[in-house]
């Protein structure tokens, strides 16, 4: 009864706009904080090549398998055919009201949406729709479809789209192009432009009461592609639709490409890359420099049919490390954590793996303004972080924390008795060899691992921990069982990144990777199961700063409380962008601050 009251309060909540005086002035874009760096007459993003050669064909291959082509659904999310909509290769079929540049921080340009008026408060934002706006199927695009949008989000989604209404007090149909959404006192200044990049889906097309199933059968978006071909868990093709309503909108140009666009699953990371050196794929992507030292040395990169190359990102790096499930008992006291994250012997995997070319990963936003790491903390963030003490260790407070460092021998003494007397001030101590709790049960876990790479990290790991009598073992699982396994929380520790890209304006998703209210939602980012009020209170600071100098304290004073919560321990980066292509391809001369971006890349058909 309350789901279907909650149901009926999110559709009363959508109504016919009465007209009233005060309207904000129409913007052609929205930036989280200052203005948008481009004009309103704008040709292209500056990334982009408004001249790149339209045709041809590209095929990316990934790890893993598919079974489901709705992306907005909680059943089979994490076996969703890539493609749909995609940080990495684009959003081919579905599409959003307001197009991201990826040359800004955070900025939105039109796309779906020709512009858009908004509060200065932000409490309320319109957006008024091209009138070139069609679907695939050539139907126009229209304020009824957005607010559709919503009402099943909210009743059939997943996370974070079903939970959007929360936040909006009311959708208008304002005209028979534009729609508005008035927000309520949950709602925060990033909200808006949030909701301007919700992907849009038609109302006609799909049937609201079985919007959940999942389906095979391709769907009719407003993006630059339509399915062609599916064969489940092996091939996805996308071909260009020629009547694709949006070529011509500024954020577009340049895009889009390709005539045709395969995606190729894989079982694992050496078929991928065999399919690769074979020319059956035309991009690989390699973190590891020994590994691309020893591996390229096939035919078609020795006769340049293959191109090498690394891109520099102004990204802060993706954390990536042993994340622990905070849910269980063994892994709930910090200082257990703590001293777990103290035996991952950097040193010796730098040298022994990666020929000394790594860096220590410590801070969620490194290499950043935003990093908390080696700078005391300011007045505003004590301040913020004032109301939770013991929150923050005293060396991160005052910048001086720094990991340990070992001799690199993979068995320095001084990191284990440093880790011991942690362990000890916990209640555990040794006895037989083993590490025991105060109730006399060994301690010890599960590493889950979905690559030959990652085996190897844990088998480091493992090799430490064991000097101290933890018990470890390493599970090797194919990448769809640890994709269910990690929606519903089934794991003790896995190795993988933080769930999100580095980024330069950390904002809603926050709360889906660290915030209390997602910590045991099936199907969040938030694996570790942080439920830390100091942390919601420092993200809530983050959403609703006005100025830079606030924004940029309260992301540092979280970075502080995930770095003294030891919900992770983070492993290595290397700042680098590197990827290996045929060299039938060609990408712009200019590469955004968020690194290249393969959806601007051209076959030049040579």
């Amino acid at each position: 009864m309350r789901r279907t009251l909650s149901l009926l309060a999110a559709s009363a909540a959508i109504a016919t706009f009465v007209p009233q005086a005060g309207f904000a002035e129409s913007v052609h874009g929205l930036s989280m904080h200052g203005q948008p760096a481009l004009a309103a007459d704008f040709k292209n993003f500056p990334y982009a090549n408004p001249d790149a050669r339209k045709g041809g064909k590209i095929t990316y291959c990934v790890i893993g398998s598919f079974d489901n082509l709705n992306p907005f659904i909680i059943k089979s999310l994490r076996t969703t055919a890539r493609g749909m909509i995609d940080t990495i290769y684009g959003n081919l079929v579905f599409e959003s009201l307001m197009q991201r540049s990826a040359d800004e921080a955070f900025s939105i340009y039109g796309l779906i949406a020709k512009s858009v008026e908004i509060d200065p408060d932000r409490k309320w934002i319109e957006f008024n729709i091209d009138p070139a706006a069609k679907w695939s199927d050539g139907q126009a695009i229209t304020p009824d479809d957005v607010i559709f949008t919503y009402e099943v989000y909210t009743e059939k989604g997943r996370p974070p789209y079903s939970d959007r209404m929360s936040k909006i007090e009311k959708i208008e149909k304002t005209g028979d192009l534009s729609v508005r959404f008035t927000f309520n006192d949950k709602a925060d200044r990033e909200f808006p432009l949030i909701i301007a990049l919700t992907p849009i889906v038609p109302k006609h097309a799909f049937d609201k009461a079985t919007f959940d199933q999942t389906t095979l059968k391709p769907l009719v978006g407003s993006g630059p592609y339509t399915v062609a071909e599916v064969k489940p868990g092996e091939r996805i093709v996308f071909k260009r639709n020629p009547d694709y309503w949006g070529r011509d909108v500024p954020a577009k140009r340049g895009f889009d490409n390709y005539d045709q666009i395969t995606i190729e699953y894989f079982l694992n990371t050496a078929a991928q890359f065999e399919a690769f050196k074979k020319g059956l794929c035309d991009t690989f992507t390699e973190a590891d420099p020994v590994k691309r030292e020893r591996g390229f040395d096939f035919p078609a990169y020795k006769n340049g049919d293959v191109v090498a190359e690394s891109f520099k990102s102004g990204l802060p790096p993706v954390v990536s490390g042993f994340m622990f499930n905070t849910r269980l008992p063994k892994f709930s006291d910090p200082a257990v954590r703590r001293a777990l994250g103290m035996l991952y012997d950097f040193e010796w995997a730098n040298r022994s793996l990666f020929g000394g070319k790594y860096q220590r990963t410590v801070s969620y936003w490194q290499n950043s303004e935003l990093s908390a790491y080696g700078v005391p903390a300011s007045d505003k963030e004590k301040a913020l972080l004032a109301p939770f003490p013991g929150a923050v260790l005293p060396e991160v407070m005052d910048g001086t924390y720094r990991p340990p460092v070992t001799d690199g021998s993979g068995q320095d003494r001084k990191v284990l008795k440093a880790a011991f007397e942690l362990f000890r001030s916990a209640g555990y101590k040794l006895q037989g060899g083993k590490m025991i709790d105060a109730g006399g049960q060994p301690f010890g876990f599960e590493i889950m691992t979905s690559s030959e790479a990652e085996q190897r990290l844990a088998a480091i790991y493992q090799r430490t921990l064991e000097k101290l009598g933890i018990a470890v073992t390493i599970r090797a699982l194919e990448a769809d069982q640890i994709q269910s396994r990690k929606q519903n929380f089934d794991f003790d520790v896995l190795i993988g990144a933080t769930g999100f890209t580095g980024t330069l304006s950390p904002g809603i998703e926050q709360i889906g990777r660290w915030g209390s209210s997602s910590a045991n939602k099936p199907g969040s980012f938030n694996l570790a199961g942080v439920a830390s009020p100091a942390v919601d209170a420092m993200i809530e600071e983050m959403l609703r700063a006005r100025e830079k100098e606030d924004f940029v304290a309260a992301v540092r004073a979280l970075d502080r409380l995930l770095i003294s919560g030891n919900y992770m321990v983070p492993m290595q980066h290397n700042s680098e962008q590197w990827i290996a292509y045929s060299k039938r391809l060609k990408h712009p001369e200019n590469t955004p601050i968020y690194g290249y971006q393969l959806p601007v890349w051209w076959d030049q058909g040579n």
